[in-house]
């Protein structure tokens, strides 16, 4: 009895053995392949070589001088050179879109990707930017500018195409005016103030910094943008790219959730890699930042937007062609 108890007993003790130096192989096996996959899907190469984004810092774009100087963009895209094509005005990025030049606009204006879009241009909205209607300015050194009639024949300069340029039209249709009444010159945020402080000018347009400076240099406010635009910006590539390359898409969304959390979670940071950039003080990004919304996800809200600007550029015959503002997301 005693002898087959044992035999019993050894018998177990075999099947023991074998089951647990299976499952041993087994989970090695397991391991094994799981790193050969996460080796083969890390080094998976991307449908691109090179990407040229667009970099603006102008007025106050924090997501574009963060993501540089943490090479987030580098990070979600291995493998693949960044160009950057500091390209300000709106009409000259879209062309660059249009022309090849540049794959993705990091920041471009409502109303340039409205534009482009109303003239048959291949443009896709990728997600938001920023929205801030109170950051863009109507300057001068003339403090008896206090209604838009007070315009009638002055010289004005600013950057066309773009928020700024939306929001003096807006102005002047409150007195049932136009760009007809004035002289407008195209001209950059920098040089509308040159030209302000030279006498070249009577009203420059300024957003961000400048008008920052114009502020406190004492200059007199006619006007911001708050009730006259929304100030969308937005992330915009061509229909075909985005078809083209949708791992791409993915990694530039992937990176701007990155940046957005780094900006939150990294406040003084962020102020600090920001003023060195732009070269400002505590007080002027404590001034201007809270008046900027960088949350990426498109709204209602923000297609609403889309549709007034598009409206007001049918009205003031910036466009001549309707179309229907979901083209631009679908």
């Amino acid at each position: 009895m005693k002898n087959k108890l044992l035999k019993i007993l050894s018998l177990f003790t075999l099947v023991f053995a074998i089951t647990a130096c299976s499952n041993k192989d087994n989970k090695e096996n397991n391991s094994n392949e799981n790193i050969s996959n996460q080796t083969s899907q890390s080094n998976e190469k991307l449908s691109i070589d090179e990407l040229n984004i667009t970099y603006v810092t102008a007025p106050l774009n924090v997501p574009s001088i963060i993501e540089k100087n943490k090479e987030i963009f580098k990070k979600h895209l291995p493998g693949v050179k960044i160009n950057y094509k500091e390209i300000t005005s709106g009409a000259d990025q879209t062309a660059a879109l249009a022309s090849g030049d540049v794959d993705v606009l990091y920041a471009l204006g409502g109303s340039s990707a409205i534009l482009a879009k109303a003239n048959g241009q291949d443009i896709k909205v990728l997600n938001m930017y920023s929205r801030a209607p109170k950051a863009f300015s109507l300057f001068s050194k003339d403090d008896s500018i206090k209604n838009p009639s007070d315009l009638k024949g002055k010289k004005i300069g600013g950057p066309a195409g773009t928020n700024l340029h939306q929001e003096l039209l807006a102005y002047l249709e409150k007195d049932k005016m136009s760009e007809k009444d004035v002289e407008f010159s195209n001209m950059s945020i920098p040089d509308a103030a040159a030209a302000l402080d030279s006498g070249n000018l009577d009203v420059a347009l300024l957003g961000g910094p400048a008008a920052y400076k114009a502020k406190e240099a004492g200059l007199h406010e006619i006007t911001n943008g708050e009730n006259l635009i929304d100030a969308i910006i937005c992330v915009a590539s061509s229909e075909k790219f985005a078809k083209d390359h949708p791992d791409v898409i993915k990694a530039l969304n992937d990176a701007q959730a990155e940046i957005s959390k780094f900006m939150i979670e990294n406040k003084d940071q962020t102020k600090e890699i920001v003023k060195k950039e732009l070269d400002l003080d505590d007080k002027a990004y404590d001034y201007m930042f809270p008046m900027y919304d960088f949350s990426t996800k498109i709204t209602d809200k923000d297609k609403k937007g889309f549709e007034r600007t598009k409206k007001f550029m049918l009205d003031n015959k910036m466009i001549e062609k309707d179309f229907d503002i979901n083209l631009l997301f679908e």
